[in-house]
């Protein structure tokens, strides 16, 4: 890799780890706000799917905006805007304010996630790539788990959480100036590239794994807070278990992306989903034990290495702008599933209670697992693209 991709590579991964810790700030921080102030969880639901909703709506307008002012410029307004919306937080009304607000940052956060993540694709190259890919979500991991980890600093009854996240993000900005576009990007500057839908067609499969992984992303990212204070824990240490479904990704994506490679992607991306779907299923079991922590980290690093396979594959098939319109569907999916996320983990713990939330993840994992077989079986009748 020569030094202009390995400076590109830096500037990536240092932009979207700090915008990961203030993403993985914000979802448990409203939730548990919300939650303080009495908002029932379906509505918490509500709320915590505008994010995802804004993500939808951006994914079919990224790859036009990207086109036409570039990247670098696009993602430093979108940052801009995020740190903006995060110190308005402390001084809006709850409730319809915090809709359009988060609405509005889930459309910033995915200009964001699109143009960063296809600088990092297209810079990890050769026959490492997943592992590039494992240390790039294990970075960005911890950064995510650091976010929950100040609440418990912190606390949810001041403005400084969200001052501090603002600036986190705003310092975020400063790594993106020493990007260089690459000819690839260059090249497709003048087509228009994949659409959304046309992506989809070529790749099915890697749009349900991201799909897959948005749906347990935002669930527990806006939900096990919630879960952990209504089966008895103290604010600050549900907070926690958001870090522990998080970190363990920073230890255990790298072999996971190093099997992978020596292996099989898909084979990898299989053995994820089924250690999510049991690991999701054995939460209640662990809760008000030790075991609890070890096995939402477990869990968390299965759930996320589904994610860092398909950025692996996905760099492997595509580049230039046609990488930015294959981010962007990742985005746009991830979206819509997050959407699906957050009012299902909502959804399941006011039908069910708190123990409904982990089983409803384990109940769509299962779901998962039995399409990537469905699919592996008429794969080796008919060749296709996925």
């Amino acid at each position: 890799m020569d030094r202009r991709r390995w400076i590109n590579l830096f500037a990536a991964i240092a932009a979207i780890t700090v915008f990961g810790f203030a993403l993985g700030l914000m979802f448990p921080l409203l939730s548990l706000v919300m939650e303080k102030n009495g908002v029932p969880p379906k509505v918490i639901g509500y709320n915590t799917a505008m994010q995802p909703l804004g993500i939808l709506i951006a994914g079919f307008i990224v790859p036009s905006l990207t086109r036409r002012w570039g990247t670098r410029p696009v993602a430093i307004a979108a940052a801009i805007l995020t740190a903006a919306l995060i110190l308005t937080y402390p001084f809006t009304p709850i409730f319809w304010g915090w809709f359009a607000m988060r609405f509005i940052q889930g459309f910033a956060v995915a200009i964001l996630f699109s143009v960063s993540e296809a600088w990092v694709v297209e810079a990890a190259t050769g026959p490492a790539r997943s592992r590039i890919m494992a240390i790039y979500t294990g970075v960005l991991s911890l950064s995510f788990g650091l976010g929950p980890t100040l609440i418990s600093l912190t606390g949810i009854d001041s403005s400084l959480p969200f001052f501090i996240g603002a600036a986190v993000l705003l310092a975020g900005t400063v790594p993106m100036f020493s990007y260089r576009q690459t000819e690839a990007f260059a090249a497709g500057a003048e087509s228009s590239g994949l659409s959304i839908l046309g992506f989809a067609r070529l790749a099915p499969i890697l749009i349900v794994a991201v799909g897959m992984f948005g749906i347990i992303d935002a669930a527990n990212l806006g939900f096990l807070p919630v879960y952990g204070v209504k089966k008895g824990l103290s604010q600050e240490t549900a907070a926690l278990m958001v870090t522990a479904f998080i970190v363990g990704n920073v230890v255990l994506q790298f072999p996971i992306g190093w099997m992978a490679d020596k292996w099989s992607k898909r084979g990898m991306m299989g053995a994820c989903a089924i250690a999510t779907a049991i690991g999701s299923a054995l939460i209640p079991w662990a809760f008000g034990t030790w075991l609890i922590w070890p096995l939402l980290a477990a869990t968390g690093a299965a759930s996320a290495g589904i994610y860092t396979l398909a950025l692996a594959e996905l760099g492997e098939r595509f580049s230039g702008h046609e990488l930015v319109a294959g981010t962007t569907a990742f985005s746009t999916m991830w979206g819509g599933a997050a959407l699906v996320g957050a009012l299902l983990g909502g959804w399941a713990i006011d039908r069910f209670g708190p123990d409904g939330l982990p089983y409803a993840i384990a109940a769509v994992f299962l779901g998962f697992i039995a399409a990537i077989a469905i699919r592996s079986i008429f794969s080796a009748r008919v060749p296709t693209r996925a």
